[in-house]
């Protein structure tokens, strides 16, 4: 009886065939197109809607939709919805406390369509679905317990495809192809600010989008412009006013100041006045613009830590601003709630062509957040590292980047370090200026410039790893010159070179690799010196590599074959055979039977 209903099945499969059309799966690369109406198909084999169990597929580009849309059924009023996607691992969630910029699985956003706000979403924030199709002309009936649809593609056919169904993976969706008809909609649905842009007199929008200049207004002279970050522009770095700060995104610039006469800039250049970066009010929302009198649109700038204004005395200019510190609060769509401000100020001294460099840093946290939070740092990845992003290291109880050393214009030495950036190699160096002073003293000297004033002592297993939780940390190798490895008692021996080396793997599914670090070490590249009482300036390199020491697994011995096709002239001998002297007979009881056990046989043979 298996036997017979194998073969009515089959006698039914290749009367539905068309001629030429074969079995075309579909992989979650491809393009998935706009669900129809239709469904599975019910016993009678009659078509129908399916939506118990079923999910939507994102729509992807070339293919069109035929039919009716499909319409998912709303909550119950007295239902709870959740505001989340049920994803098991936020990956770009790096600031906790903080909505983090187009993460639209971060649930400190608070946001119930984060589109609404992000110009996109970070891949493996949202969830994608993966369908496997075939021609619809080859389903009769559909008993899937899996969510299915049919759908139209781009050359007209009509395809039936099932979901797949395995949470643990996440595709990403297909790039569109960008033409010359969809171009131009691109662009305007996810470009951002462009230099040859023209200001357009049209209604400010109700909230601020990520990226958004912020808007501020002087009631003074009863003017509006834009908050302000200064940043380095060319070989020089000299400061451009004109950059806006951007909404949500916390960023730090830094750049240089060059003065003629400095007598006269002292008390007269704003950018040296700290009054200058807290005179005006910032908008809660870009609405403010046309409803000036009520305040309630206006958030003032508060002054975190007193400042004085620049005051020459002598040849000392005293108060200048050196650092701005910019915090600011936000609460979704309802805009900026608090701006405070804080300076760092030092004294310059008159002299001709004095230089002075300046930091700007813009930090964005949720409003009225925890205090916990607050005082954890940004993550580096959640849980494995980000490339790109900084290298955590722990020094005591806290928390830091690792850093490499950074010249000034001039090749000194600067106070400021480069982060390392986990997954890039670099290699900086500077000159460092010495004053008399012995052996002992001078090494330390170096060994500071060279690590900080404290050597790290571990580094971050992962980039989302717990001050507070010694096992997400592993010790960093060190060891210092060796007088005796040098060969000279009397010699000093200095470090003029730090390599930091970094092992790290991936770990976890294959589908989503986490990076985590196995180990670091530092090495030290020594020179002895003759006299310490006679070096004046030392040249110091610093370098970092990152080893990939991941191990795949054994590849499967063999796969299961998805999409197996048969030649396109498979047939042929057959219907040579069967069409001497007699009209194609497509319904030949005869053909069809041995069609059947020439598949069935074919079909045994892929089983064994």
């Amino acid at each position: 009886p298996m036997c017979i209903s194998q073969l009515m099945l089959l006698q039914v499969f290749f009367l539905m065939v068309p001629e030429g059309v074969w079995l075309q799966p579909s992989s979650p690369s491809g393009a998935a197109p706009t669900p129809s109406d239709v469904g599975p198909a019910s016993p009678g084999g009659t078509l129908q809607s399916s939506s118990e169990g079923s999910e939507t597929p994102w729509p992807v580009p070339g293919i069109s939709t035929v039919g009716p849309t499909v319409v998912t059924p709303s909550a119950p009023e007295n239902g709870t919805v959740d505001l989340f996607p049920a994803l098991p691992v936020c990956v770009c969630d790096l600031t906790p406390g903080t909505c983090d910029i187009n993460c639209c699985c971060d649930r400190d956003c608070y946001l119930l369509h984060p589109r609404t706000v992000f110009s996109f979403c970070l891949p493996g924030s949202v969830r994608s679905s993966s369908w496997m199709c075939v021609d619809n002309s080859l389903i009769f009936r559909s008993n899937s317990p899996f969510p299915s649809r049919v759908f139209m593609d781009s050359g007209g056919v009509r395809q039936f495809c099932v979901l797949v169904n395995n949470s643990r993976l996440n595709y990403f969706q297909k790039l569109q192809k960008v033409n010359a008809t969809n171009f131009q909609a691109l662009a305007t649905e996810f470009g951002g600010e462009s230099f040859t842009s023209t200001f357009q007199t049209q209604s400010p929008p109700p909230f601020y989008r990520a990226g958004d200049p912020i808007l501020t207004y002087f009631p003074k002279w009863s003017v509006f412009s834009l908050l302000r970050q200064p940043a380095g522009v060319g070989a020089g770095g000299l400061c451009a006013e004109s950059n806006p700060a951007g909404f949500l995104e916390s960023k730090s610039t830094t750049c240089a100041r060059f003065f003629k006469n400095l007598t006269n800039s002292c008390t007269l250049d704003p950018a040296l006045n700290a009054a200058s970066y807290y005179n005006f009010t910032v908008l809660k929302v870009p609405r403010g613009m046309t409803d000036l009198q009520n305040t309630k649109f206006q958030v003032p700038v508060t002054l975190v830590s007193q400042a004085g204004s620049p005051l020459l005395s002598g040849n000392i200019c005293q108060n200048v601003v050196s650092q701005v510190i910019y915090e600011i609060e936000t609460n979704g769509t309802f805009g900026i709630q608090k701006v405070s401000v804080s300076f760092g100020q030092t004294n310059l001294t008159v002299e001709p062509d004095t230089s002075l460099q300046q930091h700007f840093l813009i930090r964005f946290r949720a409003f009225q957040q925890s205090t916990a939070a607050s005082l954890t740092g940004p993550r580096s990845g959640n849980p494995g590292y980000i490339v790109g992003k900084p290298l955590l290291a722990l020094t005591g109880d806290k928390s830091h980047s690792m850093t490499l050393l950074q010249s000034q214009g001039d090749g000194i030495c600067s106070v400021k370090k480069h982060e390392v950036q986990f997954g890039v190699n670099a290699i900086s160096g500077c000159k460092l200026r010495l004053k008399k002073m012995d052996c002992s003293h001078l090494q330390q000297e170096i060994y500071q410039t060279l690590h900080g004033k404290t050597s790290p002592e571990h580094v971050a297993i992962f980039g989302n790893a717990d001050p507070a939780q010694k096992r997400e940390w592993t010790r960093i190798l060190s060891r210092n010159c060796s007088v005796s490895a040098m060969h000279c008692t009397s010699c000093c021996v200095i470090p003029v070179s730090l390599e930091i080396q970094v092992l790290w793997a991936y770990t976890g599914l294959q589908s989503n690799p986490q990076a985590h670090v196995s180990g670091a070490r530092f090495l030290y590249q020594c020179q002895s010196i003759k006299d310490s009482q006679q070096v004046t300036e030392v040249a110091l390199t610093t370098v970092v590599t990152f080893v990939d020491i991941t191990q795949k697994p054994e590849p499967p011995r063999g796969q299961p074959r998805i999409d197996w096709k048969l030649p396109f002239d498979f047939f042929f001998p057959l219907k040579i055979a069967f069409s001497r002297g007699v009209d194609s007979q497509k319904g030949s009881a005869s053909l069809i039977l041995i069609l059947c056990l020439l598949v069935l046989g074919v079909l045994k043979l892929e089983t064994k």
